[in-house]
C-alpha cells in the first residue's frame, strides 16, 4: 500500500491486535470493498481530511476488481496484504458511540392528495456545490452547499423556510408523506422505501442538503426538560410528537438541515440503500461517516461491546 500521512489521532496496530479480526467474516467486507472498487472508476472518491489518501488505494481497487474471492481466507488475506491497522483514538480519551442505521419504510402517494401532503423533494437546480475555491468571504466554512444567485452563492433556504414553501411551484416532489413527522425521519436516515398508493415500490436515497448543522429534536425537547435525555429514543420523540401535534414544527425548524433525495435503485431487496458514497449499503458492512473526513472507501474495523440498539437516539 502506498504511504499515507496519518493523523495524530492514529496509532498503527498489527491486525493480531484487532478484537475477533480472525473470526470476522472477511468475505462479506471484502463484497462491500469491490462494489467501491467499481464505483470509483466512474467518479473516484475525494480525499477526506483525516489524511487517507484516496491515491493510496489503486493497488487494492485494482486487484479487488480483477477478482471474485471464494473464501473468507483469502479475503481475509487480501485486506492483511493491502491496508495497515490504524487505531482512532478520541480527541478527549473517550469511547466511541455506535449507532444503527435503518431503511425507513412508510406508506406514499405519487400526487398530492388530502391526506398525503408532506413531501420529498429532489434536489432544486439553484443549489450548487461549495468549497474553499468557490466560498464567498464570510460565509460559514462549515456550508458545502449553497443557492445561486446573480450575486453569487448565498446560505440555501432552511428548512423552516422550505416547508413554508421557499421552493413550492417548482415541481420537486417526488412523493408525498401523510405524516411530517415520518418524513423527517427519512430526512434524518437520508433513505426510504415507498409504499405507493398505486401498488409499487419506490426506493428514494439522498442527493444533497441545504448545507446548515444538523440539530436533533431529541437534544432540543431534553434542554426544554420535555424528555429526560436518558430516555431520550426515536420512539419517545415520536410519541411526544404525537401527544404536541402543534408543537411539532416548532421543534423540527430548529434543524435548519433539509435533505433533498433521488429515486434509487432497489432491484436487490438484500442490500440497503445507495447512500452518500453512491454504492450500495451492506447490512452489517456499511458505515455512516462524514464525507469531510474519512475517505470513502476506506475499510474500517469496529469493535463494539453490543450491537447498536434499535431505538438509538437521533
Amino acid at each position: 500500500m502506498a504511504a499515507v500521512s496519518l493523523s495524530s489521532l492514529f496509532s498503527e496496530r498489527s491486525f493480531g491486535e484487532l478484537p475477533g479480526w480472525a473470526e470476522d467474516d472477511h468475505l462479506a467486507a471484502f463484497a462491500a470493498f469491490r462494489r467501491s472498487a467499481f464505483h470509483v472508476l466512474t467518479k473516484p472518491y475525494r480525499s477526506g481530511s483525516l489524511g487517507i489518501d484516496f491515491n493510496a488505494f489503486g493497488t487494492a481497487y485494482d486487484e479487488a476488481r480483477s477478482v471474485s474471492l471464494p473464501n473468507r481466507a483469502q479475503a481475509r488475506d487480501f485486506f492483511e496484504r493491502h491496508f495497515v491497522p490504524a487505531l482512532i483514538t478520541a480527541e478527549n480519551g473517550g469511547a466511541g458511540l455506535v449507532t444503527g442505521f435503518y431503511e425507513p419504510e412508510v406508506e406514499a402517494s405519487p400526487v398530492r392528495t388530502a391526506d398525503f401532503t408532506v413531501p420529498l423533494l429532489s434536489r432544486p437546480a439553484d443549489l450548487v456545490d461549495v468549497d474553499d475555491g468557490n466560498r464567498p468571504p464570510g460565509m460559514d466554512p462549515y456550508l458545502a452547499f449553497a443557492r445561486d444567485t446573480a450575486a453569487g452563492p448565498v446560505e440555501y433556504f432552511d428548512r423552516g423556510a422550505i416547508e413554508r414553501g421557499a421552493l413550492g411551484g417548482k415541481g420537486l416532489e417526488i412523493a408525498w408523506l401523510a405524516d411530517k413527522v415520518d418524513a423527517f425521519f427519512i430526512h434524518v436516515q437520508g433513505a426510504a422505501r415507498l409504499n405507493m398508493t398505486d401498488g409499487r415500490l419506490r426506493r428514494v436515497t439522498y442527493a444533497a442538503k441545504s448545507g446548515q448543522r444538523f440539530t436533533g429534536p431529541g437534544k432540543i425537547l431534553s434542554e426544554h426538560g420535555e424528555i429526560p435525555l436518558e430516555k431520550v429514543t426515536m420512539q419517545s420523540i415520536r410519541a411526544w410528537f404525537k401527544m404536541h401535534p402543534n408543537r411539532v414544527d416548532g421543534i423540527l425548524w430548529q434543524n435548519r438541515s433539509y435533505i433533498f433525495f433521488r429515486k434509487a435503485a432497489g432491484d436487490d431487496a438484500a442490500l440497503g440503500p445507495i447512500a452518500a458514497a453512491t454504492v450500495p449499503l451492506t447490512p452489517g458492512r456499511s458505515v455512516a461517516v462524514d464525507r469531510l473526513l474519512p475517505t470513502f472507501g476506506t475499510p474500517l474495523y469496529i469493535d463494539a461491546p453490543t450491537r447498536p440498539a434499535l431505538d438509538s437516539t437521533p
